[in-house]
C-alpha cells in the first residue's frame, strides 16, 4: 500500500511537472521587445492656472493632489486640460510608429516615451478612422523596432501577450489567449478583429499583440466591457491590415479605397433555399447606390456575389475587404447567382468617397476685442458638428487664448445668451462690463465646457 501511494505521488509531481513546463514563459519576449513599446501621452487643451485656491483655505498643491487622488482621469469640471495616454510600438528604427486613430483624437501635442525615459514630440503622418489606426513619426534614429508576423496563422486557443499603459502603468504585460479570429463588430466592415482574452484596460489602446515568437501579430483596440474594466473580450487589429494602412499613410498620408456602392448581408440556410442555392455561401446584395459603380456595372438587390475577380467569397465579411483592397479604377468579374443561375458581371471598381472637406465662410480679417477671428457656420458645418447654431474658432489670441479658447472650438453661448452670428457676439461682448470675466459656452468636439473670457476693456 506504500509502494502505491509512493508511486502516486511521483506521478503527480511528474504530472505538474510536465503541465508547468507546458506554461508560456514570457519573459524573453518582453526583454527583447519591451523596448520597442512606447507610451502616447496627448494634450488636448491650454490649462491657465488658477489665480486663487479654489478651495478656501487649501493651498493650491494640497488641491491638486487631493482631486489627483480621488477625481477621475480626465479632470474636474471646468478645468481646461485635458490628457489621455495610450500605447503604440515601433515599426521602423527611424522613427515610424503604429498606434490608434483614436488614442489621438483632438491631440494638440503629442509625446513618444520610451522605455528608457526618453520622450520625444511625435507629429502625425496620417490616420484612418475606418481601421482606427495611425502613423506617427518621432525625428530619431537607430531606435529599436518590434518584429512583424503573420497573423494568418494564429490558431484558436494560441497563447499572446499584450505590453501597453492600462491606466497609465506603463509597460504592462498581460497575456491570454486567441479566443476567435475573423471577428466583425457593428459599424466594423474593413477589420476581421482578432478576439483575445488578454486582460486589455483604457491606456492598453494602441499597444502590440505578441504571439510566442515574440512577433506582432495586431494591435489591441477595443474591448467589450460594461464596467469600462477588462472582461475578458479584448479585439485586436490584424497586423497585416495595420501595415497595409500604414504603407499609405506613409507614401499619400490617406487611404484609398475601393467602392462598389453595395450593402450585402449573409447568407443562412432559409435564404439559401429561397434563392435556390444549395447551401449557405457568398454575399447577398440588399441594396445598389443608384449611378454608382455597382449600378452602372448592372448589378442588382437580390444578387448573391458568389465570387471577386477569381476569388470565392465564403460569407458576406469577405466582400467588403475584397473591395476595399482593390486599386480604383480596375475592372474587375463577379460571379453572382441570379434567376437560378450563376452569370458574370463586369464592374469598374470606384473609389471609396472620403470626409468632403466642409466649406468654409470667409473670416474677418482682424480679431475682435478678445483676440478671436470667427466664421457663422454653414449648414454643412451644423449639420456635421451636430448643433443648431454657434461660431467657429477660425484662430483665437489675446484674451480668448488666455481663457482656454482654441482654434476649431464652437461657440454656443456668451453669458446666458446664445451666439449665432459674429456681429451679435461682438455687441454681446461690448455688453459686458470690463475688468470682468464672463462664462462662454464651447463646443469642442464631442465635449461641451464653459470657459471664463476675461474682458479688458480695450
Amino acid at each position: 500500500m506504500k509502494r502505491l501511494a509512493f508511486a502516486f505521488v511521483l506521478f503527480a509531481c511528474a504530472s505538474g511537472l510536465s503541465a508547468a513546463k507546458e506554461l508560456p514563459d514570457f519573459t524573453a519576449l518582453v526583454e527583447q521587445q519591451g523596448p520597442a513599446v512606447v507610451n502616447v501621452s496627448t494634450i488636448q487643451a491650454v490649462h491657465r492656472p488658477r489665480q486663487h485656491p479654489p478651495i478656501p483655505g487649501m493651498p493650491e498643491k494640497e488641491f491638486h493632489d487631493f482631486f489627483r487622488r480621488f477625481v477621475p482621469p480626465g479632470g474636474v469640471p471646468g478645468a481646461f486640460e485635458s490628457k489621455s495616454r495610450g500605447s503604440g510600438f515601433i515599426i521602423s528604427s527611424d522613427g515610424y510608429i503604429l498606434t490608434n486613430a483614436h488614442v489621438l483624437q483632438d491631440a494638440e501635442e503629442i509625446i513618444v516615451g520610451l522605455t528608457g525615459g526618453h520622450e520625444y514630440k511625435a507629429r502625425v503622418v496620417g490616420s484612418d478612422g475606418k481601421t482606427d489606426v495611425a502613423l506617427l513619426k518621432v525625428d530619431a534614429h537607430g531606435l529599436p523596432k518590434v518584429k512583424i508576423g503573420d497573423p494568418r496563422r494564429l490558431k484558436v486557443g494560441e497563447w499572446v501577450a499584450a505590453i501597453g499603459s492600462p491606466f497609465g502603468f506603463e509597460n504592462s504585460v498581460t497575456a491570454g489567449i486567441v479566443s476567435a479570429k475573423g471577428r466583425l463588430l457593428p459599424q466594423e466592415d474593413y477589420v476581421p478583429f482578432i478576439q483575445t482574452d488578454v486582460a486589455i484596460n483604457p491606456g492598453n489602446s494602441g499597444g502590440p499583440l505578441f504571439n510566442l515568437k515574440g512577433e506582432v501579430v495586431g494591435i489591441n483596440s477595443q474591448i467589450y466591457s460594461r464596467t469600462g474594466g477588462s472582461m475578458g473580450l479584448s479585439f485586436a487589429i490584424p497586423i497585416d491590415v495595420a501595415m497595409e494602412v500604414a504603407q499609405q499613410l506613409r507614401v499619400h498620408g490617406k487611404v484609398t479605397r475601393g467602392w462598389l456602392g453595395i450593402m450585402v448581408q449573409e447568407i443562412n440556410d432559409e435564404l439559401a433555399g429561397a434563392f435556390g442555392l444549395d447551401k449557405p455561401g457568398g454575399a447577398l446584395i440588399t441594396a445598389v447606390q443608384k449611378d454608382g459603380p455597382a449600378d452602372k456595372g448592372g448589378l442588382r438587390p437580390s444578387d448573391v456575389v458568389l465570387a471577386f475577380n477569381g476569388k470565392k467569397v465564403s460569407d458576406s465579411s469577405e466582400l467588403p475587404r475584397l473591395i476595399d483592397a482593390t486599386k480604383p479604377g480596375t475592372r474587375v468579374a463577379l460571379q453572382v447567382w441570379r434567376n437560378q443561375g450563376v452569370r458574370e458581371v463586369g464592374v469598374v471598381v470606384g473609389e471609396l468617397p472620403g470626409d468632403k472637406p466642409v466649406p468654409v465662410r470667409t473670416p474677418a480679417k482682424n480679431a475682435n476685442k478678445v483676440g478671436l477671428v470667427l466664421s457663422e457656420l454653414t449648414p454643412e458645418q451644423e449639420q456635421q458638428y451636430g448643433v443648431t447654431a454657434g461660431l467657429l474658432v477660425q484662430e483665437a489670441q489675446g484674451a480668448a487664448a488666455l481663457a482656454g479658447v482654441r482654434r476649431g472650438d464652437i461657440i454656443l453661448a456668451l453669458g446666458r445668451q446664445a451666439t449665432s452670428g459674429v456681429e451679435q457676439f461682438n455687441q454681446l461682448i461690448s455688453e459686458h462690463e470690463a475688468g470682468r470675466s464672463v462664462p462662454m459656452l464651447l463646443r469642442r468636439g464631442n465635449n461641451v465646457l464653459y470657459v471664463a473670457l476675461g474682458l479688458d476693456g480695450k
